[in-house]
């Protein structure tokens, strides 16, 4: 039987965790100067596609209500935190097994030039954070209209 403690088995379960993640480009780490257990991070999954109107971004985020998440824009970067709570008496303390990251979590995304960011709308639904960003008006194609002359006789 094994006799190490329970933070021993914690701590080899979150290398195990950051092995996995990290493979999957959501790599958890520390918070800035925290060094508890609680304070570890994790970056939530993000997906993005672009309309003529509208850069369109998700964040997979179960388990997560509106107040406990920001999101704010600074400059040309949006970015999303807040944190994801475990659930109370789930299961007895050292039996429960998982794979869903709790604690707090953020993302920072480089926005790219051109977006009305005055008018960036999130929702929150199913899990899910959909944030929709309008393309500026400048930048959205403009179709020219283009004039045919008489044609000229070529001088022989």
């Amino acid at each position: 039987m094994f006799t190490r403690s329970l933070d021993e088995i914690n701590e080899m379960r979150r290398s195990f965790d950051q092995l996995f993640e990290s493979f999957f480009n959501a790599t958890p780490r520390r918070a800035s100067g925290q060094t508890a257990s609680s304070d570890w991070v994790f970056a939530p999954a993000v997906e993005s596609g672009w309309t003529d109107d509208y850069l369109n971004l998700r964040v997979v985020i179960p388990g997560v209500t509106e107040k406990d998440m920001k999101v704010t824009v600074q400059g040309n970067q949006l970015y999303i935190s807040g944190e994801r709570k475990a659930p109370e008496n789930f299961g007895k303390e050292g039996y429960v097994w998982n794979q869903i990251p709790y604690g707090k979590f953020e993302r920072v995304l480089d926005l790219p030039a051109g977006l009305d960011l005055d008018k960036l709308q999130a929702h929150l639904h199913d899990g899910l954070l959909d944030i929709r960003i309008p393309v500026a008006s400048a930048m959205k194609p403009k179709q020219i209209q283009i004039t045919a002359a008489e044609p000229k006789e070529i001088a022989a």
